[in-house]
């Protein structure tokens, strides 16, 4: 079986597939923050004992602290199981979700009034721009899908003075509708941005 799940947005995701791909369990939940307190519960809620042999866990970009609370509960899972472990584009699965044969753009707001921002092909899923992060205006040069989706969607917009923003988050259950190189990535944070945390320096 194959666990997937994201967390870097205000979603909390996940789904669970049988051997031939095929969704058997699911859960989408918009809980904002406290990731860290409810995916644990959510995952064994939605698994009732069962335990996957593949794990795909959201890479990113989106919100650092959700980010490192899905990888380390991936990497823990992984452990316990001894279950292969791939990450995959949280953006590409934002993407999905606009269910469309047309460009799609993904945007999610980020810190500092910027914007992560990829655009793709609908029906396929493939990048058709690099991954960036940008403030709105930029973005806005930077794409030109007519429908841009995600928690940006009315930033890019609005900047841009034409298209469709759709409010949607990402859902797990379409994990294996990513092209192959988008859901075998590193398990590992992507950020696309430096964290606004830094180290001190020794004195």
């Amino acid at each position: 079986m194959i666990l997937a799940f994201d967390t870097s947005t205000a979603a909390c995701t996940a789904a669970l597939f049988d051997g031939a791909g095929e969704c058997v369990a699911r859960t989408d939940e918009r809980i904002g923050r406290g990731h860290a307190e409810r995916l644990v519960p959510m995952l064994d809620e939605m698994l009732d004992g069962r335990r996957a042999d593949r794990i795909i866990v959201g890479v990113g970009p989106g919100s650092f602290t959700g980010i490192r609370v899905g990888l380390a509960a991936a990497h823990g899972l992984a452990i316990g199981w001894d279950a292969e472990l791939a990450g995959m584009s949280s953006l590409a699965l934002l993407a999905a979700s606009a269910r469309s044969h047309e460009p799609v753009a993904a945007a999610i707001a980020g810190g500092h009034g910027e914007l992560f921002v990829q655009q793709f092909d609908g029906g396929t899923l493939e990048p058709r721009s690099e991954l960036a992060n940008l403030p709105p205006s930029e973005a806005a040069e930077a794409t030109d899908a007519e429908l841009v989706v995600g928690s940006g969607a009315q930033q890019l917009v609005d900047a841009r003075g034409c298209g469709e923003a759709r409010d949607a988050f990402p859902s797990a259950a379409d994990a294996l509708r990513l092209p192959e190189a988008l859901r075998t990535l590193a398990a590992r944070p992507v950020y696309a941005r430096a964290p606004d945390a830094r180290a001190l320096e020794p004195a």
